[in-house]
């Protein structure tokens, strides 16, 4: 991999976009790569996935406009194809995803943060959409994420106005669920990747999955797939071990993805 790193550090892994000279942007190769490396992830022995960019001035600073400054309509849209199939994969992939964003969100940077679980970010960090002054929309999930996550006039606001906004207003609008100064952001993941990857992973995923879909569907439904995954559990040795656990008021708990 040229654009694309991974790393493994026990039950936690870490994908970092390696584009430093062109702020990370995403342009063909890097979207291929990523593909690739999710591929090859061992979901059996990853409980939590940490998504950074390298450097200390972008996590990923859109899409190459460059690159796609000569689209054609087919062009364009299979594009928007691609990083969507590569996107989804990301949002539905079994552990929980977090975005350690470390500078510039922007375009299909900030749909790249988008598509994880849980999004925390440096104090530097800027996000924005600014599709609508280039000409084009958001072609990643922007309008369906973004509306889905901080609401849907602001998601407007944002993307109708190509307007970035730093890490505070992030925080208080709800994109990221907290700031942190440069040198602590991958430190404060990766504990909270810890903290994820200590809990019964089949239980996580599960809960991952009925959150996910269930914001799909209505609530009769919803809850029927909640009953079902909640159901599901007591099939497990890890729930037989958690409760187990905490009947014998023991602390030390051996989670088995079994």
């Amino acid at each position: 991999m040229e654009f694309v790193t991974y790393e493994a550090e026990g039950l936690i892994s870490i994908i970092t976009i390696n584009r430093p000279n062109a702020l990370n942007a995403l342009n063909s190769q890097v979207l291929e790569e990523l593909d690739q490396i999710l591929d090859q992830i061992d979901t059996a022995s990853v409980r939590a996935l940490i998504l950074t960019g390298a450097g200390n001035k972008s996590f990923v600073a859109g899409a190459d406009i460059a690159e796609m400054s000569t689209f054609t309509k087919k062009e364009g849209e299979a594009f928007g194809k691609r990083g969507n199939h590569i996107f989804r994969r990301l949002e539905t992939f079994p552990p929980p995803v977090i975005a350690a964003v470390n500078g510039f969100a922007l375009g299909g940077g900030c749909e790249l943060c988008l598509s994880c679980d849980i999004r925390i970010c440096s104090e530097n960090a800027v996000f924005g959409q600014p599709e609508a002054g280039l000409g084009i929309t958001p072609g990643f999930g922007g309008t369906q994420r973004l509306a889905r996550i901080i609401g849907p006039g602001m998601a407007k606001q944002m993307i109708f106005t190509a307007r970035n906004i730093k890490a505070e207003e992030a925080y208080r609008i709800g994109l990221v669920n907290g700031v942190y100064p440069q040198k602590e952001l991958l430190l404060e993941a990766k504990k909270m990747a810890k903290g994820i990857a200590d809990n019964a992973p089949i239980a996580v995923r599960n809960c991952k999955k009925a959150i996910n879909e269930g914001l799909q569907v209505d609530m009769d439904q919803a809850v029927a797939m909640e009953e079902r995954l909640f159901g599901d559990c007591f099939e497990t040795l890890d729930q037989k071990e958690g409760m187990k656990a905490f009947l014998e008021k023991r602390k030390e708990k051996t989670f088995l993805m079994k």
